[in-house]
C-alpha cells in the first residue's frame, strides 16, 4: 500500500503546475523591463519561494506524515517528475535540442533553474523539519 504522505505529494506536485506556467508568463510580462536574464532570475526564485510555501502549508494543514526519509523520497519524486516532463515534453513534443533545454540550469550563465530544482527536492523535508516533526510522526 502507497502511504497517503505519497499520493498527496503527487498532487501537490501536479498543482505546482499552475503556478509554473504562471511563472513562465510573468518573465514574458516583464522581461521587456528587465531585460531576459533578469526576468528569469527573478521569476526562478519567486518560484523557489512559491514551492517552499506550499510545501509548508501542505505539510501543516494536509494532516499527512511520515519520516524524515519519506519526506526525502517525496522530494526526490518532486525533483524527478519536473525534469522528466521537461526533458521528455521538451525533446520529444517541442523538438528542442538538448543544449537548449539545459540552457536553464547553466548556473555560469546567470540561469537559476538549478535552485528551482534544489528548492522542490528540499522542500518537503526542510517544511517538515521546521514544522519540528523530523521523525516523529508515524507513516501512513
Amino acid at each position: 500500500m502507497i502511504p497517503k504522505l505519497y499520493l498527496y505529494s503527487f498532487g501537490v506536485w501536479v498543482l505546482f503546475i499552475i503556478p509554473a506556467i504562471l511563472n513562465g508568463i510573468s518573465i514574458e510580462l516583464y522581461a521587456p523591463y528587465t531585460g531576459e536574464l533578469l526576468a528569469h532570475q527573478i521569476s526562478s526564485v519567486i518560484f523557489s519561494a512559491v514551492i517552499f510555501a506550499a510545501t509548508y502549508v501542505f505539510l501543516k494543514h494536509s494532516g499527512v506524515s511520515g519520516t524524515s526519509m519519506q519526506f526525502i523520497y517525496v522530494g526526490l519524486m518532486w525533483l524527478f517528475l519536473p525534469i522528466c516532463f521537461e526533458f521528455l515534453f521538451g525533446d520529444f513534443v517541442i523538438g528542442h535540442s538538448w543544449q537548449r533545454l539545459l540552457y536553464d540550469y547553466n548556473i555560469f550563465k546567470g540561469r537559476l533553474c538549478l535552485l528551482v530544482l534544489i528548492v522542490t527536492a528540499t522542500s518537503p523535508e526542510l517544511a517538515n523539519r521546521i514544522l519540528g516533526a523530523p521523525d516523529n510522526r508515524r507513516s501512513q
